[in-house]
């Protein structure tokens, strides 16, 4: 186990601040949340991409919960969300680059609008693959030469979970970027299309509720399904001793 790491059932979650990530590139840095961990323990390929990462946040109250439960320590929630705005602010104060990779193309327009707004002196790119369940050999030369071309510092890919986690863990030794961050919902709470819950409803524990009341439709088998699939694991895994 490294520095600021901590165990989490086979997992080794970030418990440190996000000032305190490594210095030294490559990284890969992906999120962890009880419906991640849900879907991955029937996708091995997806399971293998968290395992893999350099950095995994714990982007969730329910994974906050269980590892305080299993292991009584005490971690906060890191969210995709508070990834991006630290990494951008570091950016920002070190005049770097960043690229996008994911979402639509109205969507990028929106996101390079208020960062030239907000974030002036950041360099960013911008690709928009095309919208399908798997990619092609060519959409994925297309992408990666889109990529190294701009050399970012700072990679963002935003095509949801798991897909994204899945192209990074399969790509990134072709990728020339120093650090690649999957945050997939992040695109759209920063564009503006979709609003993330206020800072009251997340310092609560809260954002997933209101997420919710906002989209059942899309956020009811999330919540409603893995919460209690999640919560039956971690009991098991209390309970089992081990």
């Amino acid at each position: 186990m490294k520095k600021n790491e901590t165990p989490f059932l086979e997992y080794r979650l970030f418990s440190g601040t996000l000032e305190e990530l490594p210095k030294k590139g490559p990284l890969i840095i992906n999120t962890l949340n009880q419906y991640s961990y849900c879907v991955a323990e029937t996708d091995s390929i997806f399971k293998k991409a968290l395992l893999d990462s350099d950095v995994l946040l714990p982007d969730g109250i329910g994974v906050v919960a269980a590892v305080r439960l299993l292991h009584q320590k005490k971690i906060r929630k890191i969210a995709g969300a508070d990834l991006f705005r630290q990494q951008m602010e570091k950016l920002e104060k070190e005049k770097g680059s960043c690229y996008f990779l994911g979402s639509h193309k109205s969507t990028l327009e929106k996101i390079k609008g208020k960062l030239s707004k907000e974030y002036p002196s950041v360099k960013a790119g911008f690709y928009s693959p095309p919208f399908k369940p798997a990619f092609s050999k060519e959409d994925n030369e297309q992408m990666i030469q889109a990529v190294n071309a701009f050399k970012p510092d700072v990679l963002f890919v935003g095509m949801t979970a798991p897909k994204q986690e899945k192209w990074v863990n399969e790509h990134q030794s072709l990728l020339q970027a120093k650090v690649i961050c999957s945050i997939g919902a992040v695109f759209d709470f920063y564009a503006g299309t979709v609003d993330r819950p206020g800072a009251v409803w997340i310092n609560l524990g809260l954002e997933w509720f209101i997420r919710l009341l906002r989209e059942p439709k899309r956020m009811w088998r999330r919540y409603l399904f893995y919460g209690p699939v999640f919560a039956y694991s971690v009991m098991r895994k209390k309970l089992s001793g081990n």
